[in-house]
């Protein structure tokens, strides 16, 4: 039998209140429960409804209502059709996107608007980034242009004076020189034995070579700056037990700084080993002092072997845990699919 919208907000009400106590619930503590503004004699008249439909029961005489055998299995089928719903929504406009700092804004509002929480989501880092590939060409008789670039595509241009001019074949030696010394290594592997052994190699050019081991380091620490995109930031206002002017000045001001979610994601990726992708932190647990009313679900999504981000929800302590946790393993799931698909 089809339930209108009232009835079927009442009966959530009374399964989710009834599975939280263990106790009948009564017309009172549903008129406070929901949002429907109604008062508790409306309220007592479509539980009566709701009754004789067989949705619940009353256990004894003077008793508030439980659930049936019926209204759970309505309850079940409700939660496993949205579910349904939520992934399919999900994995249509996550497909829809191209560009990976789109995709990942994206993820983060799809995510937000799931689960009616704040969320977080990282851009991938390397691990050790490593250089991709050093090209100098000539500007002018004074200066040369090193276009520097490092995995995850991240450029970095430098201009380098020179004292004389360079020939067409000695840039061509010294770009040879570079590409074969460096592309392929991390700032570790870049020692000061290698450096001065091509040092050696590029004679009176050598100080060239010190303004681009400088530029490597600067490219190699741009990749590393950690891009965070969040969403739902405003959800928080949600629950009273985060939303007290203090408190809820304090949590937006750490979601939007930013800033100080990256010890977070840090630690997060410290715990997150092979074995454990996902990381629970449950009030004083988390690292970020004006995060200690929170609790916050942490998980790593990969793009390839050693190319990993972090996605993150950030809720009051009584979040649905089954919830989150389950969207995030999903989510994870379909992230690793769309980045190989592109890849």
């Amino acid at each position: 039998m089809d339930l209108d919208e009232r009835k079927q907000k009442i009966l959530n009400a009374i399964i989710a209140n009834y599975l939280e106590t263990g106790e009948p619930v009564g017309s009172r503590t549903i008129s406070k429960y929901t949002d429907l503004n109604l008062s508790s004699a409306t309220i007592r008249n479509e539980m009566a409804d709701l009754e004789e439909m067989g949705y619940i029961i009353q256990p004894y005489t003077s008793a508030g209502r439980i659930p049936s055998d019926q209204g759970y299995r309505f309850y079940v089928d409700q939660m496993m059709i949205q579910r349904k719903e939520e992934e399919g929504e999900r994995k249509a406009l996550l497909a829809k996107v191209d560009k990976m700092e789109n995709l990942l804004q994206q993820v983060a509002r799809v995510l937000a608007m799931n689960t009616n929480y704040a969320t977080m989501v990282t851009a991938p880092q390397y691990k050790d980034t490593k250089l991709k590939f050093i090209q100098l060409s000539q500007v002018d008789e004074n200066q040369l242009l090193a276009v520097i670039v490092v995995e995850g595509n991240v450029v970095k241009n430098k201009l380098i004076d020179v004292e004389e001019p360079l020939a067409n074949d000695e840039v061509l030696k010294l770009n040879i020189l570079l590409n074969s010394f460096l592309q392929g290594l991390s700032l570790q592997e870049i020692n000061l034995e290698l450096m001065q052994t091509m040092r050696i190699q590029a004679g009176m050019h050598a100080p060239i070579l010190e303004h681009i081991f400088t530029g490597i380091t600067d490219a190699i620490a741009k990749a590393r700056e950690l891009e965070v995109y969040t969403s739902g930031t405003t959800n928080i206002l949600k629950y009273p037990e985060l939303g007290s002017l203090e408190r809820a000045s304090q949590l937006l001001g750490v979601l939007e700084e930013k800033k100080a979610l990256v010890e977070l994601i840090d630690e997060a990726r410290q715990e997150n080993g092979n074995d454990q992708n996902i990381q629970v932190y449950i009030g004083e647990e988390a690292p970020v002092q004006n995060m200690k009313d929170c609790s916050i679900v942490t998980a790593t999504y990969e793009l390839e072997e050693g190319v990993k981000g972090t996605i993150g929800i950030i809720g009051p302590k009584r979040m649905d845990y089954e919830k989150v946790v389950t969207t995030l393993k999903d989510l994870t799931g379909e992230l690793d699919a769309i980045f190989k698909k592109k890849m």
